[in-house]
C-alpha cells in the first residue's frame, strides 16, 4: 500500500504515530520510523534542551524520516520552532491551535508541515498559510479533542481543501485505515494503538489498563475549561468531572486539580491521581507488540479489506 502520504514523507506505511505528550519520546518514535511509519517526538511543554536531546537519541537509532509535534499553547513554542529549524527536523505536526504564524519559517527551512485540525475552517486557514497536508482529528481520539467525529469530519475536510488529508481519531486497525481511505484520506495518525507498543516507555500499568479497556471505558472532561480531553474512566477523571460541575470551583482551581495528572499516569501508573489519556479505539487494542508489527498488521488488514471491496459492486 503506497499512498501520497508515503511519497510526501518518504515512508513505507501510510501511518503517522501521534504526538502524545509524555509518551511520544525518542524510543517510540525511532521504532515507528525504523519500522516504516513516521515516528513523532512530542515537544509538549518541554524545554528546548530536552527536545534536542530526544532528537539526538532518535537519530542515533534510525536514519529514517521522523517528526516533532509542536503544541502551540506551550509557553516555549517559539524556542521549539527555532530548535526544529536549527536541527533540520524533516516533519513538524502541530496541535492545540493554528500554526499560521510559524508555517512560513518552517517551510523556508524545508520542513514538511502537517497541522492537526478539527474543523473545515481550520483546514482552510492552514491551507492558505502553506501547510503541506492536514491531519483531520475526530473527537474519538485520546487527549485534547474537537466536537466532530472522524466519520463526519474527514470527508468534509477532503471536500474543503486541496491538501492531502490524514485521518485521526478512533483508528486502531486496518478496518479503520480502509474506511478513512474510502472517505478520501491518504493515511492515518494513530495514538492509542501505539500505547501498547513494546518500545513505548509508559508505565506497565498504563498498558494494562489500555488492554483491559472496553468500548465504553473513556470519558471526556475539561469542556468547562474550553479544552476537552478524552481519557480512561478512573477515580481521577470521575473526580475531575464532578468538580467540573461544581459552580463553587473556579477554573483556576480546576486547572490546578488536573495539573501533572498525565505525568502521574505515564511515569507512575498512578490510578488515583493519574489521567490515562486514550481514544475510543482502546477496546480494539488487545496485546503488546513491536511498533513495526502494529503497522504491518494494520496495513495488511486494510489491503485485504480493500481488495475484497469489489464484491459490493456489480
Amino acid at each position: 500500500m503506497k499512498t501520497h502520504l508515503c511519497e510526501l514523507l518518504g515512508i513505507r506505511y501510510p501511518i503517522i504515530q501521534g504526538g502524545m505528550a509524555w509518551v511520544a519520546d525518542a524510543a517510540l518514535a525511532a521504532a515507528v520510523s525504523e519500522g516504516g511509519g513516521l515516528g513523532i517526538i512530542a515537544a509538549a511543554n518541554a524545554p528546548a534542551d530536552y527536545v534536542r536531546a530526544e532528537i539526538n537519541k532518535l537519530r542515533a537509532k534510525t536514519d529514517k524520516p521522523f517528526g516533532v509535534n509542536i503544541m502551540l499553547i506551550s509557553p516555549v513554542v517559539d524556542e521549539i520552532v527555532e530548535l526544529v529549524i536549527a536541527e533540520k527536523v524533516p516533519v513538524v505536526t502541530t496541535g492545540a491551535g493554528l500554526p499560521n504564524k510559524y508555517v512560513p519559517s518552517l517551510k523556508a527551512a524545508g520542513i514538511t508541515v502537517l497541522p492537526v485540525v478539527s474543523s473545515c475552517g481550520m483546514a482552510k486557514m492552514v491551507e492558505r498559510a502553506g501547510a503541506d497536508a492536514v491531519i483531520a482529528e475526530g473527537g474519538e481520539a485520546g487527549g485534547h479533542i474537537g466536537d466532530l467525529n472522524t466519520m463526519a469530519l474527514v470527508p468534509q475536510i477532503c471536500d474543503a481543501v486541496k491538501l492531502p488529508v490524514v485521518a485521526a481519531g478512533g483508528i486502531a486497525d486496518g478496518r479503520g485505515l480502509a474506511a478513512v481511505m474510502m472517505l478520501g484520506a491518504v493515511g492515518v495518525q494513530m495514538g492509542t494503538r501505539f500505547l501498547t507498543a513494546e518500545e513505548c516507555s509508559i508505565h506497565p500499568r498504563y498498558k494494562e489498563k489500555i488492554i483491559a479497556a472496553k468500548d465504553i471505558d473513556t470519558i471526556t472532561t475539561g469542556k468547562r475549561l474550553g479544552h476537552p480531553v478524552r481519557a480512561l474512566k478512573t477515580p481521577f477523571t470521575r473526580a475531575f468531572l464532578k468538580n467540573e460541575g461544581d459552580p463553587g470551583m473556579t477554573p483556576e482551581e480546576l486547572e490546578a486539580f488536573g495539573s501533572g495528572a498525565l505525568r502521574k499516569a505515564v511515569q507512575e501508573g498512578d490510578e488515583k491521581g493519574g489521567c490515562f489519556m486514550a481514544g475510543q479505539s482502546c477496546g480494539l487494542v488487545k496485546r503488546i507488540q513491536p511498533a513495526e508489527e502494529i503497522m504491518r498488521e494494520t496495513v495488511t488488514q486494510a489491503e485485504d479489506i480493500l481488495k475484497g471491496a469489489v464484491r459490493w459492486v456489480k
